[in-house]
């Protein structure tokens, strides 16, 4: 990630920027960060995801938001679109802005090759000072490889790993389950070439 000016915003000035930007950039303590766009993968995985959430949930106290909605971390004066977001109970927003919300018990990120160990590292930091924060999902779009982090107490995190088409992914802190087939249900992998062999395109669904 490329800081775009070397010089620091309030986050004020951020968000006017931000609202006649074409495109969307995160804000980390002063400075604007252009975000990677999207790959065909990485909108089926946020979709697919998404649209089983939305399902699960119809009938319980729990909502998903897409990178649509921007999370404010105030312990680190940064402005974030997560892939997808889960609140408990009713959304708590920023200065009754209905764009910014205050209160994620989930956080879900599908990694790309450029934001992977911002994701795994300086940001998972950051959704860690939130009160409400307690799991996280990190989702490889070019592999079936998905990592769970779910918090058992104060600074005290898990690590559960699922990598095969037939295993669940049962999330620790709401009701809700999905198969990784499911998961990455139409997805399509690097082209594979062997010696001698035509190419093939590694993919589910």
């Amino acid at each position: 990630m490329q800081i775009t000016e070397q010089r620091y915003y309030t986050p004020e000035e951020y968000l006017e920027l931000e609202a006649a930007a074409e495109y969307k950039s995160e804000y980390i303590n002063g400075q604007i960060i252009p975000m990677a766009g999207g790959t065909a993968n990485h909108n089926r995985i946020a979709g697919n995801l998404f649209a089983e959430l939305n399902i699960a949930f119809r009938q319980q106290e729990y909502e998903v938001f897409n990178s649509d909605m921007r999370l404010w971390i105030p312990k680190k004066r940064t402005y974030t679109y997560p892939d997808l977001t889960i609140v408990a109970g009713e959304p708590e927003f920023f200065n009754n802005r209905m764009d910014i919300i205050l209160n994620p018990q989930i956080i879900i990120e599908v990694l790309s090759k450029s934001t992977k160990s911002y994701d795994k590292e300086d940001k998972f930091e950051a959704y860690r000072t939130i009160p409400t924060f307690q799991e996280y999902l990190l989702i490889d779009q070019n592999r079936i490889h998905v990592e769970q982090f779910s918090k058992t107490g104060k600074k005290r995190w898990t690590l559960c790993e699922y990598d095969e088409e037939d295993q669940a992914i049962a999330f620790s802190s709401v009701p809700f389950e999905i198969y990784l087939q499911d998961l990455y249900n139409k997805v399509k992998f690097e082209i594979v070439e062997s010696a001698g062999e035509n190419p093939v395109v590694e993919g589910l669904g």
